[in-house]
């Protein structure tokens, strides 16, 4: 993280979510696993996608990836991120299954391509936030 203080909005830590920001804060990546069939998911839901099962833990993955496509955004809609104008989020498949939409860490890679391989990185944005962020491997 910058020197500079972090301006942009926070995610809302809530009992379903906690699990992910705790990993997350300690740089690891972790999505929800189903006990009952195995599914791997993410974003977090109270009950299994595949089986729906209410009996889901975490599971750290290994933050591998591949670039399924990206966009680049030319009108801030929220204020705080007019000054990052233009920005690019990417669309990720975790190397064990999920997707994940996030944004570069750093400068965007060049020549993005679908099917890049990258890596989750974690930007420290305050002393208990760590944003997973995407890189070229």
């Amino acid at each position: 993280m910058s020197e500079q203080k972090y301006s942009k909005p926070l995610p809302v830590i809530e009992p379903l979510t906690q699990p992910y920001w705790e990993h997350a804060a300690s740089h690891r990546l972790s999505v929800q696993c189903c006990d009952d069939c195995g599914d791997l998911h993410f974003p977090p839901s109270p009950v299994c996608p595949a089986c729906l099962s209410q009996c889901q833990s975490w599971k750290i993955v290994s933050g591998n990836a591949s670039l399924l496509t990206w966009g680049r955004f030319h009108r801030a809609y929220w204020n705080a991120f007019k000054d990052d104008l233009p920005y690019d989020v990417c669309v990720v498949k975790l190397a064990e299954g999920p997707v994940i939409i996030s944004n570069f860490f750093g400068a965007t890679p060049e020549k993005l391509q679908t099917g890049m391989a990258l890596k989750a990185v974690f930007d420290d944005v305050t002393p208990g936030i760590s944003l997973v962020r995407f890189m070229k491997s």
